[in-house]
């Protein structure tokens, strides 16, 4: 993937998830008002709406960081990160530990988050992803009962191998990189029997 498509990519990114962002937090206001209209309703089909509201505004909060447009002047609070985490992992198998105290720029965080979905794509099993963060760029240690590693997919991020057009669900592996070289890093990984680690610096 070229720089000028993914900045295009960025552009179709930061549109779909601000259009879609409102009308299911529309859907999840009008869950509350149901509740509170009356006696709960605690049917296994109103749980799996509201369960699937939650999860589809989880991701959409996430994908807007990961794959929206983002600069070194937006920053993001520790909070809004935590809270961004917190709701794509509700009721999931994967933990995310972010450790980093301070607020960052949202291009920091960007690439935190697609490295975030590297390691999920390698860990069918779920697990945890821990997240730090020096002077000197982000380490992230993913570890989980079973690693499904596509060879070439991290070779790339090595930068050991092209990607030209990358299946659509593998697609952050092709964005990443180009990412982190815009923003002056590069992406180093390791992969052991049951750890990846993947520094950006």
């Amino acid at each position: 993937m070229s720089e000028p498509r993914a900045n295009l990519a960025a552009l179709v990114g930061s549109r779909l998830c601000h259009d879609l962002i409102s009308p299911i937090g529309a859907i999840q206001n009008g869950l509350e008002l149901i509740a509170l209209s009356g006696p709960a309703d605690t049917s296994p089909e109103m749980a799996l709406i509201q369960e699937s509201c939650e999860s589809a505004a989880a991701r959409i909060r996430f994908f807007r960081v990961a794959f929206g447009q983002a600069s070194q002047q937006h920053m993001m609070g520790r909070r809004e990160v935590m809270s961004t985490l917190t709701a794509l992992g509700k009721g999931g198998k994967l933990r995310a530990d972010w450790m980093p105290q301070d607020d960052l720029p949202r291009i920091e965080v960007q690439l935190a988050f697609l490295a975030y979905l590297c390691c999920e794509s390698a860990l069918p099993g779920g697990g945890t992803i821990r997240f730090e963060r020096d002077a000197a760029g982000w380490a992230l240690s993913a570890s989980g009962p079973r690693l499904a590693i596509d060879q070439p997919l991290w070779d790339h991020l090595n930068g050991s191998g092209a990607l030209e057009e990358p299946a659509a669900n593998r697609v952050h592996f092709a964005l990443l990189p180009i990412l982190a070289e815009e923003a002056g890093h590069k992406v180093y990984t390791t992969l052991r029997d049951e750890t990846i680690i993947l520094k950006i610096a």
